[in-house]
């Protein structure tokens, strides 16, 4: 039986004409950049993240380069993150001209170690990015200590962690600001790209909605080089539709979960996902642990979840620190350990709402059938 990483024409198929009809009502308005449905869809996810404001943005991407810009983050200075996480999160602080510092992660969540982050802390230092990896809050209480102490912004990337929460603290809500991704593959996926800055801070919101318009405040007077990072319209009306499911999506995706952990409880050489007691999971990713010798029997895995056309990924295949285009940062192989053996033994294996009792056994099952 073929299984798909994502289905996303299963779940277009039951809100469809909720969709239809709000993409149909921005082309009725011609209303296309800006204007009402982006304000109510900022309003609605400012709300769902318990915190007052929101900016919407063109990508979860450019969520993160706008909260960055916005902070008067530059060159010169220095940002802390996770080595272990999609590129834009260091990308985008490697183009505002500053210098990533990648922090290696907490084996058993795969988020960032808090317990590293203040080792990493300089005098160029001027915030901390966590990341909120498969769905899973970052361990935030040390996070915002030190950064109360040094005096240093706490950026949240929540791209694949919208609705997740830490010690009942919604993801985006902890931090001087939060940012989400509405890439098409996530819990609140639009139909192309899109993103969100959630914040309680009203200057730094003033401020990302200024730098989303090239940094004008009137229309054509600049005193910021901002950029284009808008939400359109068309987007922002689906991801409003989508946000009423989302609650409902999240405890499918749990209770799938749930049948997986138990199908992998015991095994020696399966991990499953490892939930923080204080952590709500929204499991934006299901990611395994093969652990065998090195990379071999998770590519034995893929390889035969591969045959058996059962959707699969790598999350994420090399770290940061070892990725080329930062190679004059001057890392190398065995700085960030606990990162790098993780990108020999994650696999990534179908969570979305839709899959049925039958769809999940058939996962399940041929995983197994490689580890015995």
């Amino acid at each position: 039986m073929a299984v798909p990483l994502l289905d996303l024409v299963a779940q277009y198929r039951k809100i469809r004409d909720e969709v239809r009809a709000a993409i149909d009502g921005v082309l009725d308005s011609q209303v296309c950049i800006g204007g009402p449905k982006v304000a109510e869809c900022e309003r609605a996810v400012a709300a769902y993240s318990n915190c007052k404001f929101a900016v919407g943005a063109s990508s979860g991407t450019d969520a993160i380069l706008n909260a960055l810009m916005s902070l008067g983050i530059g060159r010169g200075h220095e940002v802390i993150t996770s080595t272990f996480t999609f590129f834009a999160t260091a990308g985008c602080i490697s183009r505002t001209g500053a210098r990533p510092v990648f922090v290696d992660i907490d084996p058993k969540t795969y988020n960032i170690d808090a317990d590293l982050v203040a080792r990493r802390v300089s005098k160029k230092t001027k915030a901390i990015v966590p990341v909120h990896l498969f769905g899973q809050m970052a361990d935030m209480d040390p996070i915002m200590e030190i950064a109360r102490t040094r005096k240093l912004a706490v950026i949240e990337d929540a791209a694949q962690a919208v609705g997740a929460t830490y010690k009942g603290r919604k993801a985006g809500s902890i931090g001087t600001c939060g940012c989400f991704s509405f890439f098409p593959s996530k819990n609140l996926g639009g139909v192309g790209d899109g993103g969100m800055i959630v914040t309680n801070d009203a200057t730094l919101a003033d401020m990302c909605n200024i730098m989303r318009n090239h940094g004008s405040k009137p229309k054509y007077y600049h005193k910021h080089v901002g950029g284009n990072f808008r939400l359109d319209p068309i987007q922002a009306a689906v991801i409003t539709v989508k946000l009423k499911y989302l609650e409902e999506w999240h405890e499918a995706r749990r209770a799938n979960a749930a049948f997986y952990d138990a199908r992998f409880a015991g095994h020696d050489r399966v991990v499953a996902p490892h939930v923080e007691p204080h952590n709500r999971m929204i499991y934006n990713q299901y990611v395994i642990r093969i652990k065998g010798d090195g990379a071999a029997l998770r590519d034995q895995v893929e390889a035969h979840l591969n045959d058996r056309k059962i959707g699969n990924a790598i999350y994420y295949p090399v770290p940061l620190h070892l990725q080329q285009c930062f190679a004059d940062l001057g890392y190398k192989e065995g700085d960030l350990p606990q990162a790098e053996q993780a990108a020999k033994e994650v696999l990534a294996i179908p969570i979305y709402p839709e899959l049925t009792e039958t769809q999940k056994d058939e996962v399940a099952r041929a995983v197994l059938e490689v580890v015995g």
